[in-house]
């Protein structure tokens, strides 16, 4: 594999006076996703259950699991399930897929999915958040480059910071680049067509350890 390297170039937000998180977006199950949290100090990979719902996903494809997680201050976050579901990180017309397991969690938050180090590491990520930027191989060896969204990531901190308000999931899943599909109803949530379809996730018989 080529190394990994970060130059100036890399860096394309509005502040290079930052200390913003990573926030990109991610395709799944037929959905373009924003506010997605790049956390490498997470054990987990997290779909919160307001996204779950909009992913309009069967709920045949959910696993039972009610074992609870550690937040960042040793407080107890309660599990739904878990569910495989492959996703799709872009850099242009190039990408690579891969399954991620995700612990489905009914928490308020901000954003839409947290990518912990499991899917980091499947994914071979190197992040630098100096850069806002994350690199990767993709299956024919070449580096892919996602870059954070500076604005997204200072919208989600910033409601981060009001728990008192409701948190509006909206406007931030949508088609991927180049479909010409039209959209569903609600323009919210626009569905991707059924002739974009992903592969089938592989079996597994238990979920990652938190």
């Amino acid at each position: 594999m080529p190394p990994i390297t970060f130059t100036d170039d890399d860096f394309q937000g509005l502040d290079h006076q930052q200390d913003d998180p990573m926030v990109i977006t991610v395709e799944i199950e037929n959905y373009v996703v924003k506010k997605v949290l790049v956390d490498q100090g997470s054990s987990v990979d997290i779909l919160y259950w307001a996204t779950y719902q909009k992913l309009q996903l069967t709920d045949t494809a959910v696993v039972p699991y009610d074992e609870p997680i550690s937040g960042f201050s040793g407080e107890k976050v309660s599990t739904r399930d878990y569910i495989d579901l492959h996703s799709i990180f872009r850099d242009g017309t190039q990408t690579k897929t891969i399954p991620i397991r995700f612990l489905i969690v009914d928490a308020p938050t901000s954003y839409h999915v947290l990518l912990g180090r499991p899917s980091l590491n499947t994914l071979g990520a190197v992040v630098s958040t100096p850069h806002l930027a994350m690199k990767f191989p993709s299956p024919s060896g070449d580096i892919l480059t996602i870059h954070g969204d500076q604005c997204l990531a200072r919208e989600c901190y910033m409601a981060s910071l009001r728990p008192q308000l409701p948190i509006l999931q909206t406007n931030h899943i949508g088609r991927p680049p180049g479909s010409k599909i039209a959209l569903s109803g609600d323009d919210l949530d626009p569905r991707v067509g059924r002739d974009v379809r992903l592969e089938p996730v592989e079996e597994t018989t238990s979920p990652r350890a938190p």
